[in-house]
């Protein structure tokens, strides 16, 4: 018997030291959002030599010379965490796809992937970005104006959302309405229509049956902050109580600021039928001014902003990546990864369908699984100290002996 007896026993023991520590690791990170549970597996050492082994039959054989054990961790990022809402603004969870990351830039050019959607607001150098729960910059895709339209190139999502923004001018509208074919001689639409400068006013269209004409009226038009200028005077119907001309007005509007305006009416479908006077649709295509109510991620992965005027900003799209091999990323610290050379390429997924906003990522980490892991761990590390006691006893005895 020599030292070599030892190997064994001590490579066990430091091998059941490392999946201790993995159990450990993931029992403290099993509330950890978008933590991937880290496992321990082992393998054989081999040592430099074979060995020639004989048999009674005159057989032999040659096999590796088996000195031990060692381990390494895999952490099972294939495996998904379940979702939890948190009702947080800037919390995104994705679901249904594990090979699925958001790409986060530590602002020194490197790049680091997760899955905990954890973000936050943060201010830096007089502008707003959203960061992960570690300051690092979420990459997405920038809207173009404010459109649900996307640069090709993902960058720091910056959170430039204005508090307020001001109204619309009105160019079109158009009113769809009847006016009485008997017994009513007079009638006024309105329009609530807006400029820059004004939000909000209304556009009064006056119609007066013209004496002795029954399928012909006057027109003319008010503004309730200034004037209103139209070239046609006068509207006529068919027998049928469809209108004949005109189809369009071409309205001016001077408003009382000294500013001025156009907008386009279409009359096209209004008609000259019964007795009522009646509203059927009216429509613009302008909004009022309105001031910023809600921020937030909708199911596609779109940040945006929400105004009171029903208006809605896009903001930017989340950059999802994906890989060819995703299994070989290497953890960079609980929840974060980074690229090596056994990843493979690394592409963009699009997000629609797989996000889910105002929620959460749990952990991976499975306590019942860790506590079983823990008790097989703990056995096998006291077998192995056991063997290297007994194996202590022996050559202690063998040097008695000799002696």
């Amino acid at each position: 018997m020599t030292l070599a007896s030892f190997i064994p026993s001590v490579s066990g023991m430091n091998a059941m030291s490392k999946a201790q520590e993995s159990v450990a690791q993931n029992i403290v990170n099993m509330n950890t959002t978008g933590y991937k549970q880290r496992q321990t597996l082992f393998y054989t050492l081999l040592g430099s030599s074979g060995m020639n082994v004989g048999s009674q039959s005159g057989l032999h054989s040659s096999r590796a010379d088996i000195t031990g054990v060692d381990s390494f961790n895999r952490t099972n990022i294939d495996i998904e965490g379940v979702t939890k809402a948190t009702g947080n603004t800037f919390d995104v969870a994705i679901n249904g796809n594990s090979n699925a990351f958001y790409k986060l830039h530590d602002g020194y050019g490197n790049y680091f992937y997760t899955r905990a959607g954890d973000f936050k607001k943060s201010a830096q150098d007089g502008n707003a970005y959203l960061v992960s729960s570690g300051g690092l910059f979420v990459q997405g895709f920038k809207a173009i104006n404010g459109e649900f339209e996307f640069a090709n190139t993902p960058s720091d999502i910056m959170i430039d959302a204005p508090n307020t923004i001001a109204q619309r001018p009105t160019t079109k509208a158009s009113i769809i309405a009847n006016l009485p074919a008997k017994e009513v001689d007079k009638s006024i639409y309105s329009v609530h229509i807006y400029s820059e400068n004004y939000d909000g006013s209304n556009l009064n269209l006056i119609f007066d049956r013209v004496e002795g004409q029954h399928n012909m009226w006057n027109l003319s038009l008010t503004l309730d902050d200034g004037t209103a200028v139209c070239n046609d005077k006068t509207v006529t119907f068919n027998t049928d109580g469809k209108i004949m001309t005109p189809e369009n007005l071409d309205v001016t509007l001077n408003w009382d600021d000294g500013s001025s305006s156009n907008v386009t009416v279409d009359i096209s479908e209004m008609t000259q039928l019964g007795i009522n006077s009646e509203i059927v649709n009216i429509q613009q295509n302008g909004d009022s001014s309105g001031h910023l109510i809600a921020m937030g991620f909708n199911d596609n992965g779109v940040l945006s902003a929400r105004y009171s005027n029903d208006t809605e900003l896009a903001i930017a799209k989340l950059a999802i990546a994906g890989f060819t091999a995703p299994e070989n990323l290497s953890p960079y610290n609980t929840t974060l990864f980074e690229t090596t050379g056994e990843v493979g390429n690394e592409y963009y997924i699009d997000p629609d369908g797989i996000i889910v906003p105002q929620a959460l990522e749990s952990s991976t980490v499975n306590l019942e699984e860790e506590f079983a892991r823990m008790i097989t761990v703990q056995r096998a590390y006291s077998l192995n100290a056991q063997s290297l006691t007994v194996n202590d006893e022996m050559i202690s005895l063998l040097v008695d002996l000799k002696s």
